[in-house]
């Protein structure tokens, strides 16, 4: 039996606007120019392109009522509203006020009704010019062009198996061979997996000694080292490739009869082992240590291209007064089409309206919502950043004024989004994949967010600050008695700092310092 019931329910969902936006705030510099580039390829009524000029034309050939048009984009165009800020004083900074998406525009979306008025005035939505990439010439080239690495590992390894004589059995080996290469350049697949591989695959039955004659050739390739299936024979391959002498031959045995020892760090038993003088086992040790232990990253042949960071942010410093400016990158010119706007014009003088003209006005209709609220969240992008970044710069005003790590103060995300009256969950979004560029380098957002340490003073002293001077403790240590985790938790004890041993093994380990017995040195 059927049934009719009715409940009432209250949901909270998030609009197209919100959404969009929330996709292009978390985004790098890097990543949105190519969003854009999407957005314009599937959106036709969005355009690239800057018309400032043609458009002052048009506003001066406008009746006098369109001198009292009210232009959105004008908190953009004027110079005393420059997106570019000066934090000489917290209390002296001005807000940057948030500009809200009209909530018409989704309200028209689900009229049946065609509100052309919102869509003929080219003053609103012909030209939008955004501000705040700092100053500078119009024309500035804004490609941050990358290096070329050339050849990719993988290519140039196949390049050298295509000048060696080798049967086409043993080419096919070799191929696959290469092909399981890492990116550090060791082969850590099991050859009688690799056998396995290539019977399934190309149905070639190979025999693993087959296969080890072929690997012994790749391992005869450049980069010296390629190939290896351990640490030790990597390095053992590459000091095969050096001229023999006795440092090389000691090298070798040290590799080859002590390697458990070696990776200890136990020098006295590898030097009563194989009966070596001190010099000897010196200079043996400091050879072995000059090796590369990842031939795959090394040289303009390796596996991937090199990654620059593009910062999000340039702050500058003017005699104490800090300017900041959006990349240039985050500053697209976008506007929508004319075309689109004339299509609603003609529509609006037609005389007969018939389906077919309804269908693709609506049509131009839904292009035109989705461009005008893709460059409102391209411009509330732009603004949220800044916010973040404005108090960001004010809580770490000292650190920013001298680069002194020591300078910086404990801080949250809660910290921040309280500052600028946002939820925490818009401020980790902004952090996530920024960077800002200082006169003392770029660094990631997340740098400057750190939990604090309690002093004697009563004071909290930032994580990174602890983990500098640690860092400062451990590089002027003796290396041939480095201190222990008990004893870098009483020097920091000493200096005012109330810090557990197990806190100092978890920030030596995130600086990547070994313990106390791997860090000596003969």
């Amino acid at each position: 039996m059927q049934r009719l019931d009715m409940k009432q329910l209250l949901s909270q969902k998030l609009s197209p606007q919100q959404i969009q936006f929330i996709k292009l705030l978390q985004i790098p510099t890097a990543e949105l120019e190519a969003r854009i580039k999407e957005e314009l390829e599937v959106n036709p009524a969005l355009e690239e392109g800057d018309d400032a000029e043609d458009f002052e034309e048009q506003d001066r050939e406008d009746d006098d009522a369109d001198d009292d048009f009210d232009d959105p984009d004008a908190e953009f165009d004027n110079d005393d509203n420059t997106l570019d800020e000066d934090f000489d004083r917290a209390e002296e900074q001005p807000e940057l006020e948030l500009p809200q998406i009209e909530e018409s525009t989704a309200e028209k979306e689900t009229s049946d009704d065609l509100d052309l008025g919102d869509y003929l005035n080219d003053d609103e939505i012909a030209g939008y010019k955004m501000q705040g990439d700092g100053p500078g010439d119009a024309d500035e080239d804004r490609e941050m062009p990358l290096a070329d690495n050339g050849a990719s590992l993988i290519d140039s390894l196949l390049d050298q198996l295509g000048f060696v004589a080798v049967s086409d059995k043993q080419r096919i080996i070799g191929t696959q061979l290469i092909g399981s290469i890492d990116s550090d350049g060791y082969i850590r697949r099991d050859l009688s997996a690799i056998a396995n591989d290539l019977a399934f695959s190309q149905n070639v039955e190979v025999t693993t000694e087959e296969i080890e004659t072929v690997l012994r050739l790749i391992q005869s390739f450049d980069p010296p080292g390629i190939g290896a299936r351990d640490l030790q024979e990597c390095l053992l391959l590459q000091l095969e490739r050096r001229p023999a002498d006795p440092d090389v031959e000691n090298a070798e045995r040290i590799l080859a009869e002590t390697y458990e020892e070696f990776t200890k760090k136990h020098y006295a038993r590898i030097q009563q082992r194989l009966d070596l003088e001190d010099e000897e086992i010196r200079d043996a040790i400091a050879l072995i240590l000059k090796l590369n232990p990842k031939p795959g990253g090394s040289g303009p042949v390796g596996m991937g291209k090199v990654q620059y960071i593009i910062p999000d942010f340039i702050l500058t410093n003017d005699n104490g007064q800090f300017h900041l400016s959006l990349n240039a990158r985050n500053a697209p010119d976008l506007r929508v089409s004319p075309a689109y706007t004339e299509m609603f014009q003609a529509y609006d003088k037609a005389s007969k309206k018939d389906k077919k003209m309804k269908e693709a006005v609506t049509f131009v209709k839904q292009k035109l919502d989705s461009a005008k609220w893709f460059i409102d969240a391209i411009r509330q992008r732009q603004q949220t950043l800044l916010r973040t970044m404005d108090a960001i710069v004010r809580y770490q005003h000292d650190f920013f004024a001298e680069g002194d790590e020591g300078r910086l103060r404990p801080m949250i995300l809660k910290d921040i989004a309280q500052e600028i009256g946002m939820d925490i969950s818009t401020v980790s979004r902004v952090v996530n994949s920024k960077a800002v560029q200082t006169e003392f380098g770029i660094y990631p957002l997340k740098y400057f967010f750190s939990e604090g340490i309690a002093t004697d003073s009563g004071e909290d002293a930032s994580s990174r600050e602890v983990k500098h001077i640690l860092k400062e403790i451990i590089d002027g240590e003796s290396k041939g008695r480095p201190l222990s985790d008990d004893k870098l938790e009483k020097m920091l004890n000493a200096r005012g700092y109330n810090i557990a041993r197990r806190t100092v093994a978890k920030y030596r380990e995130q600086l990547n310092i070994p313990v106390a017995r791997l860090r000596k040195e003969l």
